[in-house]
């Protein structure tokens, strides 16, 4: 009974109330999928569905001529009389038989190449006529998963909300999203998403927005992670191959050229297929192509294929992009991903120029009702239809919506799962009252997760409470936690306890309130240049103990926001008592026979002697980070901030001791750092991260509250980009109480260079090359210049990386190889 119930709703939804719908197909009667249809001399059409099956409101009554358009198919044009609606028009397709007019090709003599040079030499002209426009939007998203296992490292993840059937196979995402859009080039974009809808979710907002969907291969790179090289951009030679494969005429009886675009080199960042190019005008009339993982470097997915067509108007004699889909495949572990994104513009109005203020640093707006539209409005709007799948999928996941958000089935699931035993003293114990929004846990004595050794406390381990209430978090973002840490040290024979409260305003503005307070053991420097890990490793194994600890008592306030579109404000101020701890222990599994350093990093052989003495002080710190040209989407749940990647990002800090128990611990210190990605088109990233700072009345400040630089003695890379850290520094060799800057410069090839050589293109990995430079008044500059190779590993797991680095101080310093271990980074 049920599926006869899905199919009659399925049915329900399909008799819609377009003006115009049927299904295409070919000769033998198979359906044909994303058929490009629209109305002749307009930019008004759609695309069928999976299915074959289309439906499209048409803008005028009468006689009217509809276009069917399909590559690898004769274009069709269909007459017809639209006095009595809905009008069902079903369409037989037929396959294009191509012809080359008996063209020899050859080396000497390919005519691809003409036709390429043409649209090269036409591509400006051509997209002048698209430069400016308002349009109507509409994109649908479907991201299906399959084989997926029950657990993923321990961890189940059950059906999804629904999503998976019994063998982990099932659509995990689907949404629409209606819009209108203003758009000039090459990036101004104002968008006002006027309907959203979510399967699963009633309250949802599409993350199938227009910001999203522009692929233009007029422009010379089309980014994808790594910029891609266009089929006709200036260069593209250097890059492809090219073949005419056929040609045939439109239904304008416009000569279309089909050409097949093949990479010259594997390994470069280029597309593969087919480029569909108008004689005579040299415009794009379609494209095909597909985007290899590993061209990407991306090596998780399989591949992409980007589907364009473009529509011709008579009266304008303008060629725009009606249609678009994008299909992407992925997997690893015998778990396949496959995501089909399609995306409908029409209603073009081409315009010689915007009024003033049209765009600004909003560049999407949803409307507050987006999300509340009925099936009606779907069902008469939606320009391609649903497939029984999508159907399906939206019926059975909003049913099930329904059920597992009602008060009855939440309580019966959190009554299951709050039951506690005995054994979950050990393991940790969570109660949940999903109806209220509010949670408990405790992390229970066996967290071996935050097992770590260090020769101040030994091995030492972490447990805890939390409290969280998210009740309006997604109405409003409000959010609170309140929270509390165990840490006991073997060695040391302490328990130390801290607690922590955080309350969140609004996602407006983000206005968060934060307390925190307690007992801890930090490294001198906050920055905590080596991590808990790579410290237990360093030390068990080899018997370096490179963290240096002190005793923390502490109790601070916080407030942060933002003031401004761009800027946020953080200001806190904060009690701490301070104390000099040292060694306890002598243990480590290898090397018995040497010796630990001390705790001091002054004084790395004295065993008796702090490196501070005891004492207290308050804090105020203030600290502003401006993000230039920061673009941003609105939305009736919140406000989401957009990095404008052409511009850096600014911090500028201010700290000021006072209230301390000696004159001498009193100082000021101004610092400030600026981080910026310069994007070299296809030759890669050029990061950059320069920091300044001075202390002002800091002659006899403690160490604690110099400047320490991030230095590494392990040869241990966990980052992925290494322009926050020296890589050969000792960590406490440079700290100063006086003025100081630093740089760190890393330049990425995304492939640029590495594709180029033989053999090492083979590696599929990225060219590093970095320069750090670091400069104290008490201490002659200290430089570094390293050189690397990224993206190394087996298979599609890509995750390390190989820096040769030598380092100059008052001449040549040392020189050494720091293997990057960006997994570690993620565990962690």
């Amino acid at each position: 009974m049920k599926k006869y119930y899905l199919l009659l709703l399925f049915l329900v939804s399909f008799v819609s109330n377009a003006q115009i719908k049927g299904t295409v197909s070919d000769e033998k009667g198979n359906p044909l999928p994303f058929v490009t249809i629209f109305q002749e001399d307009t930019y008004n059409g759609t695309t069928s569905n999976e299915q074959g099956n289309y439906e499209f409101n048409l803008n005028k009554k009468g006689k009217q001529s509809v276009v069917f358009q399909f590559l690898g198919f004769k274009t069709q044009k269909a007459v017809i009389q639209t006095d009595k609606l809905p009008y069902v028009l079903n369409i037989k397709m037929i396959e294009e038989s191509f012809s080359l007019n008996e063209v020899i090709i050859s080396k000497k003599n390919n005519p691809a190449l003409a036709i390429i040079k043409s649209a090269i030499a036409s591509r400006k002209r051509n997209t002048e006529k698209t430069n400016r426009f308002n349009a109507d939007f509409y994109s649908r998203g479907i991201f299906k998963l399959k084989n997926a296992p029950k657990k993923i490292l321990g961890q189940k993840i059950g059906d999804l909300d629904g999503a998976l059937d019994s063998t982990g196979t099932g659509i995990i995402s689907l949404s629409e999203t209606f819009s209108k859009i203003a758009f000039e080039k090459p990036n101004n974009l104002k968008e006002v998403v006027t309907a959203s809808k979510v399967s699963g979710s009633n309250n949802g907002y599409s993350y199938n927005t227009a910001r999203s969907s522009f692929y233009d291969f007029y422009d010379n790179t089309i980014d994808f992670g790594i910029q891609m090289i266009s089929p006709i951009a200036n260069n593209a030679f250097n890059y492809y191959n090219y073949k005419l494969e056929s040609t045939f005429n439109d239904e304008n009886a416009n000569m279309i050229n089909k050409i097949k675009v093949t990479a010259k080199r594997d390994s470069e960042p280029v597309f593969e297929g087919y480029i569909y190019i108008v004689e005579d005008s040299w415009a794009i009339y379609a494209v095909d192509l597909d985007i290899k993982g590993y061209r990407i470097k991306e090596e998780f997915l399989d591949v992409m294929t980007l589907k364009q067509n473009f529509g011709y108007n008579n009266s304008n004699k303008i060629w725009a992009k009606n249609t678009q889909s994008l299909e992407i495949t992925a997997g690893a572990f015998g778990i396949k991903f496959n995501g089909k994104y399609n995306y409908v513009y029409s209603n073009y109005e081409f315009v010689d120029a915007f009024a003033p203020k049209t765009f600004t640093n909003e560049i999407t707006r949803i409307e507050i009702n987006a999300n509340k539209k009925d099936s009606l409005f779907w069902n008469t709007n939606r320009p391609i239809p649903l497939t029984m799948e999508e159907s399906t999928d939206y019926i059975r996941k909003d049913s099930i919506y329904k059920v597992r958000n009602s008060e009855k089935y939440l309580d019966s699931i959190d009554a299951k799962e709050n039951k506690f035993k005995l054994l979950k003293l050990l393991t940790g114990y969570t109660y949940k009252n999903s109806t209220e929004k509010h949670s408990f846990s405790y992390e229970g004595l066996l967290n071996l997760g935050s097992l770590s050794f260090n020769t101040v406390q030994g091995y030492n381990f972490d447990s805890g409470f939390r409290y969280t209430n998210w009740k309006n978090q997604e109405s409003k973002g409000i959010y609170t936690s309140i929270s509390t840490k165990l840490n006991y040290g073997f060695a040391e024979d302490r328990l130390r306890v801290t607690g922590q409260f955080i309350h969140r305003f609004n996602n407006q503005n983000y206005a968060t309130l934060y307390m925190t307070g307690g007992s801890s053991v930090k490294q001198f420097n906050p920055n905590e240049p080596i991590s808990k890990a790579i410290n237990t490793i360093s030390s068990l194994a080899f018997k370096n103990n490179f963290m240096k600890l002190y005793n923390l008592e502490s109790a601070a306030i916080g407030y942060s926001q933002d003031i401004a579109n761009g800027v946020n404000l953080n200001g806190k101020i904060e009690y701490q008592q301070r104390k000099p701890l040292f060694n306890n222990t002598d243990f480590s599994l290898f090397s018995k026979d040497d010796l630990y350093t001390s705790n001091n990093p002054l004084a790395p052989n004295d065993f008796t002697t702090a490196a501070f003495k005891k004492h207290h002080l308050t804090k105020i710190n203030l600290l502003a980070k401006i993000n230039f040209g920061n673009k941003y989407s609105s939305r009736p749940d919140g406000k989401f901030n957009i990095r404008n990647e052409k511009y850096p990002t600014l911090y500028l800090g201010y700290e000021k001791a006072v209230a301390t128990n000696e004159k001498k611990y009193e100082f000021d210190h101004f610092n400030t750092r600026l981080m910026y990605d310069l994007t070299l088109g296809n030759k890669g990233i050029l990061g950059m991260n320069l920091k300044a700072g001075k202390f002002l009345n800091a002659d006899n400040i403690a160490f604690i509250d110099y400047k320490h630089f991030n230095g590494n003695q392990t040869h241990i890379g966990q980052t992925a980009r290494y322009l926050n850290v020296f890589n050969l520094l000792p960590y406490y060799s440079n700290s100063t109480n006086d003025s100081y800057f630093e740089a760190h410069t890393e330049y990425n090839d995304k492939g640029y260079i590495m594709n180029k050589i033989p053999l090492l293109n083979k590696l599929k990995s990225t060219l590093i090359l970095g320069a750090h430079a670091l400069s104290t008044p008490n201490n002659k500059p200290y430089t570094e210049v390293t050189v690397g190779l990224d993206n190394l590993g087996f298979g599609k797991f890509k995750m390390l990386r190989v820096d040769y680095v030598r380092s100059y101080q008052n001449g040549f310093q040392g020189d050494g190889v720091v293997f990057g271990l960006k997994f570690l980074n993620i565990l962690e």
